[in-house]
């Protein structure tokens, strides 16, 4: 098979995250202290995939590229491709195609994480050598997806989950609860497929109907079920539960500097980091710079750089870079704050803080 190239979207408006997206790329949000799309990249990387293409919305592009690069730091290329309208996932596709060309590739969600990278699924896809192969998960919630519904499988073949069948873009009576995550493998046919079917009734060209219109041609699309965890990170909960799944995996690492203070489980303070009398209590992780005093840091937080926390309870929370929260007497918790965020008490508190916060806000709380 000819070297894969490797696609990744990063347009999109992030309306799931806003406030945070009206100043940022939602794929810029990091997850313990890394941005979504850095994921997606590295995993390209790890998986030998180094010429990649990445979709980027005229709004948000410049800071993307800004971000990423070139990709020398990933060890890959990147190439920025505009598209003007998010008009779908087929649509970009499209939109690449003349970076494509004839090459097989990788599609990747640039807001969506999963488990263990893409190595066996790529080397997968090298060794079947399918038209196309999807990755689904079971979802509890199948009605916000594409669906697959797949023929019984072969039980003379071990391991075969049955070919697919039939794919349905966020069906409002699903016949099956397998969600398509959001990672793809195309050869060039698909750009035959996408140029071939009409716009959906929300006006995009669906990637469904796509790969829908290969199986309808005769050809072969493999399905693969992940096992692992997979997270779209477009709303605050699942950036929470996201950032969680990471730090869970955290090597233990201080190289900044502790007075007085304490740190248990798996735990990493950066370079430049300063803590006073506090506690923090893993999986944690603290950004370079960030100064905290007299605090506590409860387990799945990540601090970003240069945050300052005084007198105030963190926990299971995302910090982007130069917040500060200070003078709390509860415990803030669940919480996304974004760059250069204030949060404070005034003369009086209440008990339970929950905030999603755009950048360069400014909160008192009464």
């Amino acid at each position: 098979m000819t070297d894969l190239k490797g696609l990744i979207l990063s347009g999109g408006k992030g309306t799931r995250l806003r406030p945070i997206t009206h100043t940022s790329a939602k794929q810029l949000v990091p997850v313990a202290n890394k941005p979504v799309l850095f994921y997606g990249i590295e995993a390209m990387a790890d998986a030998g995939v180094t010429e990649i293409g990445i979709i980027i919305a005229p709004e948000t592009g410049p800071e993307i590229e800004a971000a990423a690069g070139d990709g020398s730091r990933f060890g890959v290329e990147i190439s920025y491709i505009v598209q003007d309208e998010p008009l779908g996932l087929a649509h970009a596709v499209l939109t690449a195609e003349p970076f494509l060309g004839e090459s097989p590739f990788v599609m990747y969600l640039g807001d969506n994480l999963l488990q263990g990278g893409i190595s066996d699924l790529v080397a997968a896809f090298r060794e079947h050598s399918p038209d196309a192969l999807i990755l689904l998960t079971p979802v509890p919630d199948p009605e916000n997806f594409g669906v697959a519904e797949l023929a019984p499988p072969d039980s003379s073949s071990p391991g075969d989950v049955g070919r697919v069948v039939r794919l349905i873009e966020k069906p409002t009576e699903p016949a099956t609860d397998l969600a398509l995550v959001g990672v793809y493998m195309f050869t060039a046919q698909i750009h035959d497929a996408a140029r071939a079917i009409e716009p959906s009734a929300r006006g995009e060209l669906e990637i469904t109907d796509a790969i829908q219109h290969l199986v309808d041609g005769g050809k072969r699309v493999e399905p693969h079920i992940v096992r692992g965890w997979w997270k779209d990170t477009g709303r605050l909960d699942d950036m929470l539960e996201a950032n969680r799944l990471i730090l869970d995996n955290l090597t233990e690492r201080v190289q900044g500097e502790l007075i007085d203070s304490q740190v248990d489980g798996r735990v990493v303070i950066e370079p430049g980091a300063r803590l006073e009398r506090t506690t923090v209590r893993g999986p944690a992780i603290v950004g370079a710079g960030a100064q905290l005093r007299d605090c506590y840091i409860g387990p799945y937080t990540a601090i970003g750089e240069s945050c300052r926390i005084a007198n105030a309870e963190v926990e299971h929370s995302i910090l982007l870079e130069g917040s500060s929260v200070c003078d709390l007497d509860g415990r803030m918790e669940s919480s996304l704050l974004g760059r250069n965020v204030t949060v404070r008490r005034s003369d009086r508190q209440p008990r339970a803080y929950r905030f999603m916060v755009g950048d360069n806000s400014d909160i008192s709380i009464l």
